[in-house]
């Protein structure tokens, strides 16, 4: 089984091949260039790499949010021209899931955060301990607060994702030793993880024309359009 994972839903770009369960190429770019820049140059790259035409491809897996919305619809796009091309099928990955396969085995909890604008975070709660994650909490966008107020008492928790850049801080000052703060080379999401998640993911396999985004909020053009549109209803 030949996998193409596309991954362009937070700062860091990534895209990553795998030919029948094994990694063959993986690139991370962030490098403060575009997605739409670089996206593409790297997928190229990776097919390069790899041997492989799009037509070997037997799925096309986009990481298909929570993250930026315009990095989401980049990397969607992108899966489903591919796979629209060569009438292949697409997965979609949860940036989430994706992000707690960093780590594995580990004994505590999974919390992956990424920045979510307006003091919120994108997140979600994962125990990792038996291999693969498993959700212990559905995907959110909260407040900070009101993450670490939901947060099971006694386990230690993992946290990783672009959001710590804003909020390591207050995490260790409200958990302390309860929270461990992952290394630079595993804060970020990998794009072979949605390559193992997506070879794991058989019957969500879709075609190209149904992949979509996942969004846990209205796009911000939309939430300000609502929000005038209920200032005009009021006046």
């Amino acid at each position: 089984m030949n996998i193409l994972a596309i991954d362009t839903s937070g700062p860091v770009a990534g895209c990553a091949v795998m030919i029948d369960g094994r990694v063959v190429h993986s690139i991370a770019l962030n490098h403060g260039l575009t997605h739409s820049e670089t996206i593409m140059p790297a997928v190229e790259e990776a097919m390069s790499g790899s041997g492989l035409a799009c037509a070997d491809v037997d799925v096309f897996a986009a990481v298909a949010g929570p993250g930026s919305f315009t990095g989401v619809r980049i990397g969607v796009c992108a899966a489903k021209g591919f796979a629209h091309a060569v009438n292949k099928p697409c997965v979609p990955i949860h940036a989430l899931e994706a992000l707690a396969m960093n780590f594995y085995g580990f004994d505590g909890l999974v919390c992956p955060i990424l920045d979510a604008r307006r003091s919120q975070v994108y997140c979600a709660l994962f125990d990792a301990g038996r291999g693969f994650p498993e959700r212990v909490a559905a995907d959110d966008a909260v407040a900070l607060e009101t993450l670490l107020e939901r947060l099971p008492e006694g386990r230690r928790i993992m946290f990783a994702g672009d959001g710590l850049a804003v909020h390591a801080k207050t995490i260790l000052e409200k958990l302390g030793d309860r929270a461990m703060i992952a290394p630079a080379n595993l804060r970020d999401l990998r794009p072979d993880a949605v390559c193992a998640l997506a070879a794991r993911k058989r019957d969500e396999w879709v075609p190209a024309h149904e992949l979509r985004p996942v969004y846990l909020r209205a796009p911000q053009a939309e939430r300000e359009r609502s929000a005038r549109l209920s200032r005009e209803a009021q006046r």
